[in-house]
């Protein structure tokens, strides 16, 4: 028998901050990840309290998961590809209305270290945010390895949903 050893990480600075303006803010969130696989939802529960404002995250790393779960159109997938804006824009609106949040954040992309083309290079990711009003997508560039692509995706994304939050903020 194994005796089960309990090590305590604390999370970062950025995560807890994302989750606690997300709770005084009151907005619901949902997530779809693809190239993160699962990571942006993996930080954001490590700050206790994440439920009050976390209702789900995906990983819809195959097409099929993209097309079957998030909805995202075969004509997407078959034309400019999973690693475009139009699938991350799809996949942040498809996760926003299965989970029915004020929120859906979505990233597809290529973390390498292969899988890159002259067009889309192992670095470029798309991150999408959707809410009631607004639909926003960027294309990002981004180097160095695997770990680090994935790293700088979510603190781009922590970054955009505690904007969000502020902005609510204000709004009330």
């Amino acid at each position: 028998m194994t005796d089960a050893i309990d090590i305590e990480v604390p999370p970062t600075g950025s995560e807890k901050v994302t989750a606690e303006l997300l709770i005084r803010s009151g907005l619901t969130l949902a997530l779809a990840e693809s190239c993160t696989g699962g990571l942006i939802a993996a930080r954001l529960t490590e700050v206790p309290g994440a439920s009050a404002f976390l209702e789900r995250g995906v990983v819809c790393y195959a097409n099929s998961a993209k097309r079957d779960w998030l909805q995202v159109p075969e004509a997407i997938l078959n034309g400019v590809g999973a690693v475009s804006s139009e699938c991350a824009e799809a996949m942040a609106r498809g996760v926003r209305a299965a989970a029915g949040t004020d929120l859906g954040l979505a990233v597809t992309g290529i973390a390498g270290p292969g899988g890159g083309t002259a067009e889309k290079p192992v670095g470029t990711v798309y991150l999408a945010l959707a809410d009631d009003d607004q639909l926003h997508c960027e294309r990002l560039s981004l180097s160095g390895s695997r770990r680090r692509i994935r790293e700088l995706t979510l603190a781009k994304a922590l970054d955009w949903l505690q904007s969000a939050a502020r902005r609510h903020l204000q709004e009330d």
